[in-house]
């Protein structure tokens, strides 16, 4: 269930108008708020994952460009799903600012603790997001029949079947917000931005992490994305601009896009 102070910010909301300053700025708190919950709740049989993921907001904030600087508004009210979400933090801050239907969507073995620590605040939170245990490298089956969108940050490199994940997505969502490692060169400095590539990692070339795989050129994700049913509307890259390559943390270039599916243009 959404908080009572949640749910009267949500309804009191300018729905569709919702600019993404203010966003932006609802994120950052809610940040704070939940870090200092989550400190509050100090769990004894698990850590809680270690990375800030409501840090995206801000690569967002860069990737979204005229009329998409909305965007957010109009997914008030909507289903939507937060796949790869780690404790599913964006997906609370979705549920508790925007009144959204949240499916968490992650495989337990890869995550950092198993789900417990997204089970835990869904408990702390009295949220009504259900989180679910999908393996995507599987023939898996989403929750629901259609999402006004999916979060899918982070995820695309550490899939064996991308293409198969992104097609399947196609079906179900309208748009995706997706992010992904790419690289403008391969290991043995051979160019491959404009080629439609990808690179694959032996398991502890890159991190010594075995569940990284493709790599993709820029021009290899464009042509994914168009070749399982999106079109780009939204595109930018951070991190290392020049030379980038599939392994190097010193030469990590990311890539973030806001996807439309074709069936819905």
């Amino acid at each position: 269930m959404i908080c009572d102070g949640c749910r009267a910010k949500t309804d009191s909301r300018d729905g569709d108008h919702m600019d993404f300053e203010t966003l932006r700025e609802r994120a950052l708190a809610f940040r704070e708020d939940l870090l200092a919950r989550k400190d509050k709740i100090a769990p004894s049989d698990f850590g809680w994952y270690p990375y800030d993921t409501m840090a995206n907001i801000f690569h967002l904030d860069a990737l979204l460009t005229g009329p998409r600087r909305e965007v957010f508004g109009t997914l008030a009210g909507t289903r939507v799903a937060d796949i790869g979400a780690a404790d599913g933090d964006f997906g609370f801050f979705l549920e508790a600012e925007l009144g959204c239907q949240v499916d968490l969507i992650d495989n337990a073995p890869t995550n950092f603790n198993g789900l417990r620590g997204a089970r835990r605040l869904v408990e702390e939170l009295d949220s009504g997001i259900e989180v679910h245990e999908i393996d995507l490298d599987a023939q898996f089956r989403l929750p629901a029949e259609h999402y006004g969108a999916v979060f899918f940050l982070g995820l695309l490199y550490h899939l064996k079947n991308p293409f198969f994940v992104l097609e399947r997505l196609a079906q179900r969502a309208d748009l995706c917000f997706v992010s992904t490692r790419i690289a403008q060169v391969a290991p043995d400095g051979t160019r491959i931005q404009q080629q439609p590539v990808a690179y694959l990692l032996d398991p502890a070339e890159a991190n010594n992490d075995a569940t990284n795989f493709w790599i993709f050129s820029e021009t290899g994700l464009r042509r994914l994305f168009d070749r399982t049913g999106w079109e780009v509307v939204d595109f930018t890259t951070v991190g290392c601009q020049q030379d980038s390559d599939p392994r190097s943390q010193d030469r990590d270039e990311r890539a973030f896009a806001l996807l439309r599916a074709k069936t819905a243009a």
